[in-house]
């Protein structure tokens, strides 16, 4: 992430406030950042036919949805609400295009380090929310790294600022939550 963080937090904190013209400075600011994100996330194969520009403004509308009254508290804040919504957007996204293919085949899922998946398909993302949302209730932490890093495309530093903790925390976070996520992909029920 290339903006400075003391920006954002002043823009998001007046925007919280009232400021009308805060919202348009913070999408000028963060912008080229989600894109980057967005664009990651959509060639990890998890966007299918959605566009990158697309995502972007999904996250900004739900963004702008959010602000009216909302209290933003600092940058890592506006990346995490920014990563919930992309995930949200691509599970939505998913769920309609499944619907409408009726079925289609299961790409099978890859856990590696770079990123949970380079081929992965609708299905995936869908079992992946699942399983995330199982994880969310056992160790909240642990799947606010996945999210961050998976629906988010953040990287390890990136996630570790965005979590306020260290990078080495982030990495045996991944580690675990990864381990867990594919025990629960492959049907395995300990936990």
């Amino acid at each position: 992430m290339t903006n400075d963080p003391a920006t954002i937090t002043g823009l998001l904190g007046r925007w919280s406030e009232g400021d009308t013209e805060a919202f348009p400075r913070l999408v000028a600011l963060a912008y080229d950042d989600l894109r980057a994100i967005a664009h990651r996330r959509l060639m990890a194969g998890s966007g299918g036919d959605l566009a990158t520009t697309a995502l972007v403004h999904e996250v900004f509308l739900k963004l702008a949805g959010n602000g009216e009254g909302g209290e933003w508290k600092s940058r890592a804040h506006f990346y995490a609400f920014a990563s919930k919504a992309m995930r949200h957007i691509l599970v939505d996204h998913a769920r309609r295009t499944m619907a409408q293919r009726r079925g289609g085949g299961s790409v099978r899922l890859s856990l590696d380090e770079g990123s949970i998946a380079a081929d992965q398909g609708f299905d995936d993302v869908l079992g992946v929310d699942e399983a995330l949302e199982l994880l969310a209730s056992r160790h909240p932490r642990m799947a606010k790294v996945v999210e961050l890093r998976f629906f988010g495309g953040l990287t390890m530093v990136e996630t570790a600022a965005v979590l306020e903790t260290s990078t080495r925390t982030v990495e045996r976070e991944w580690t675990r939550a990864r381990a867990y996520l594919l025990e629960q992909l492959s049907g395995d029920e300990a936990g």
